[in-house]
Order: C-alpha cells, then structure tokens, then sequence
C-alpha cells in the first residue's frame, strides 16, 4: 500500500467532514463559482454538474484542484508535472507524479479551510459528498480571501488619500505661515504712517470732545434764550390784550361820561408813557432776537466744522474698521494654522501607527515565509521518500493495467447486456401501454352501461310510484 504523510495541525486532527465550521453549499452554486472565478474559458465551459453529481468524475476534480492551487499559489499545471527522478524510474511517472504533487499541496492547502482529513481516495476515486464538503470549503475560503483583500485594498487607497491629504497639508501650512509672516510684519513707511494716524486720531479725539462741551454749553444758551422770548412774548401778547380792553373801556367811558381835559391829559399822558415803555421793552426784544439769530448762525457754523470733523473721524474709523479686519483675518489665519497643525500632529499619529501596522505585516509575512521554507523542506523530504515507494507501485501497474482492461471487458459486456435489458423493456411497455389503454376504454363503456341502467332503474320506479299512486 501507498502511504502518504498529511501535513495538518496535530491539534486539528480529530475534527471530521461532520463538524464543518462552513456551510455546505449546493452543487448549482458550487459549479457557478468555480466557473466563474477559478476555471479557464473553456474549462469553464466544460466543467458542468454531472462532473460533481452523481458520481465525480476524477479528471475534472483533478484539473479543479490545480486551477485553485494556480490562482492561489502561481503554480501552473506544467509544475506538478516537472518533478526531478533519477534514470531508473521507469514512465509510471507520467501518471503519478501530478497526482502526488497535487495531493501534497492539497494537503498543505485545506487546513486552511478547515478541511482535515483529505484523502489520496479523493483524488483517485472521489465521492459526490465529500467532493462537495471539499469545495464547499474551498469557496468559502475563496470568498473570505476575496473580501480580506477588497478590503487591504480600501485600506491601502485610503492611506494613499491620507498620505495625500498631509502633504496638501503641509503645503498649505506653509503657506499659511508665509501669509501670517506677510501680515505681521508691517513695512516702515506704513508704520511711521500708522503712528501719525494715531496722533491725529488723539488730537482729533481731544479737540471733539472739547467742541462737544462747548456745543452743549451754548445748546442750554440757546435754551434758556429761548424759554426767556417765549416768555417775553407772552408777556407783549398779554399786554397787547390789555391795551386792546383800555381801548374799549375807553371808548365806552367817552361814551358814557364828559371827562375833563385836564384828566384826558393826564390819561393821554400815561397811556403816551406805557407806550413808550412798550416800544422800549420791544426794542430790546428785537436786540436780544438779533443777538440770538447771530449765536445760532454761529452755532450752526459750528455744527458744518464739527460735521466735518465727524467725516474725518467716519474715515479714521473706517481705516481702524480695516485694521480690526486685518487683525481678524490673521487671527483666523492664526487659528487655521493651530488646527493644521493639530491635523498635522494627528496625521503623524496615524502615520505611525500604520507604519506599526505595516511593521507587524511585515513581520507576519517574514514568519509566514520562515515557516514555508520548514514546509518546503519537509516536503522535499516526504517527496524523496515517496520516490522509493514508486518503485513498487510500477511492479503492480502491469497488474492494475491488466485488471482494468478486464473491467473495461465486463463493462462493455454489461453495457450490451443493459442494452439488450432496455430494448426488451421498452417492448414490455409498449405491451403494457396498449394493455391499459384496451383497459381504459372498456372501463369507460362499463361506466356508461352503468350510468344508463341507474337512469333506466330511476325512470322504471318513477312509472311504478305512479302506478301505485293512482291505484290508491
């Protein structure tokens, strides 16, 4: 017997086909993903259901399991025939070699998807369920390898954005600071023009605040200069009304009364005098309303001045507005630095954190590596040792070539034989084809019969109920 090493983890062993941590799939799926994403175009083509089911065909499950072991491990099918033999070994090769090399690396692959037990049988003779368990594992395998890999590859792309994203801003940094730098420093010229600006700004402060003391002072003036004509006025309007009723008393007097010309005189006399005093108080009146008009054009004269010097200081508050802006706009620029540079530090962050990440892989891929090599080397080995069992097995392949021409003999017997078996059942059918279409139809006339006699049986006692009616 051929004995073969299976390269498994030991404390993996006990665990069988029964206790799969992977759902079996149906054979539909089975064969449209290998189809489509492990077969060549025309394997692809040929590789159909009746390959797996019922019985699998060795042939293509071999061809299957090196088309996995190429998109997994670059290993082409030409590789599993180069293996190098002495002189000696006669052409049994031809025919074990592949089958060895692909069993070996079969052994070394399905581990990994936690399939435990492969056998030299699954190649040779497999069966439809543990072919199926088999492949079931594979594609799920398959699938995880994919989804790990869209995902590196998101990873990686996602990196390569950061990575990006922390130069652009780092440029911009930079830029930012040459800005900030730009702003800050403030030429000469400007600066001895700034100076000047704030000394005419406090010249301009301290004479306005004088003006406005001095406008509030002549405004309560003009007020209590006011509130005095309104007065006054009120005062003439009041002695107007007086005048107006001595008029009238007076005239109703004459009327009235002969006065003497002495007390007329006397009267005349000192209507003439509070006549005189009247003019006189309105003079002054007028004066004083002149005096006012002058003090009010004077006053207005000083509002245009203080107008314009309101402009002046419009302007200087839109220059200090201006200057207010700037110093926003650096402190903005300021605080967009600190942010950059807090990105900034936080991009370092992850960067080094990735380049931890990419170390551990690295050391990962480096201990992977380390351990194929044992692998490889055990390997080699197993191979040298099963280089003397080939020997062996060419003593017996006369043998075995023998008993499968025999078998070959038989079977092409027994397919006359199952041929003969079909056409005589195919004859038996026809038989019994016609038998039971003969028996079909005389059914039918005898359900007919019987349907006519139960129709004739209810008419015959319809008559007879009424003959028995009209008899009684």
């Amino acid at each position: 017997m051929l004995k073969v090493a299976i390269l498994t983890d030991p404390c993996l062993k006990s665990r069988t086909m029964t206790e799969n941590t992977f759902p079996v799939f149906k054979v539909d799926a089975l064969v449209h993903f290998f189809r489509s994403d492990v077969l060549v175009v025309q394997e692809a083509k040929h590789f159909t259901k009746n390959d797996i089911t019922p019985i699998p065909k060795p042939d293509s499950i071999q061809k299957l399991y090196m088309r996995i072991l190429q998109l997994l491990y670059n290993i082409t099918p030409d590789c599993h025939y180069m293996v190098p033999v002495s002189e000696n070994i006669p052409m049994l090769q031809d025919y074990v070699i592949p089958i060895m090399s692909v069993y070996l690396r079969m052994c070394q692959f399905l581990p990994l998807c936690h399939v435990y037990d492969f056998q030299l049988n699954d190649l040779l003779n497999p069966r439809a369920k543990r072919t199926i368990t088999i492949l079931s594992g594979i594609m799920n395998f398959l699938n995880f390898r994919k989804l790990r890999s869209e995902m590196t590859a998101d990873y990686q792309q996602s990196f390569r954005e950061d990575m990006e994203k922390w130069q652009a801003y780092t440029k911009a940094v930079k830029e930012a600071e040459r800005k900030i730098e730009k702003l800050m420093t403030i030429p000469p010229e400007q600066q001895v023009e700034a100076k000047e600006l704030a000394a005419a700004l406090t010249e301009l402060q301290s004479a306005t605040a004088h003006q406005y003391q001095k406008v509030s002072s002549m405004n309560e003036q003009i007020a209590e200069w006011k509130t005095e004509i309104a007065e006054r006025s009120q005062k003439l309007n009041q002695k107007k009304v007086d005048v107006a009723t001595l008029k009238e008393d007076i005239t109703k007097l004459k009327s009235q009364i002969v006065e003497s010309p002495e007390q007329l005189k006397n009267e005349m006399e000192r209507m003439k005098a509070n006549v005189k005093n009247i003019k006189h108080s309105k003079e002054l009146a007028d004066e004083r309303l002149v005096e006012m008009q002058i003090k009010v054009q004077a006053v207005n004269q000083r509002e245009s001045e203080i107008q314009l010097l309101y402009k002046l200081l419009e302007d200087l508050q839109g220059c200090m507005d201006k200057m207010n802006i700037q110093q926003e706009e650096n402190k903005a620029v300021i605080a967009l630095n600190e942010k950059m540079q807090k990105d900034l530090k936080n991009l370092v962050s992850e960067e080094g954190q990735l380049k931890r990440a990419l170390g551990m892989k690295n050391d990962k891929i480096s201990k992977q590596q380390i351990r194929r090599q044992k692998r490889k080397e055990t390997r080699e080995q197993h191979e040298q040792n099963c280089e003397g069992q080939y020997d062996q097995v060419h003593r017996k392949r006369e043998q075995i070539v023998e008993e499968i021409r025999e078998l070959s003999r038989e079977t092409q017997q027994i397919k006359a034989k199952m041929q003969e078996l079909r056409d005589i059942c195919s004859q038996e059918t026809d038989k019994a084809q016609a038998l039971y279409e003969r028996l079909q139809a005389t059914l039918d006339q005898f359900h007919k019969r019987l349907e006519n006699h139960v129709i004739q049986g209810s008419e015959d006692l319809m008559k007879m109920k009424a003959c028995y009616s009209t008899l009684i």
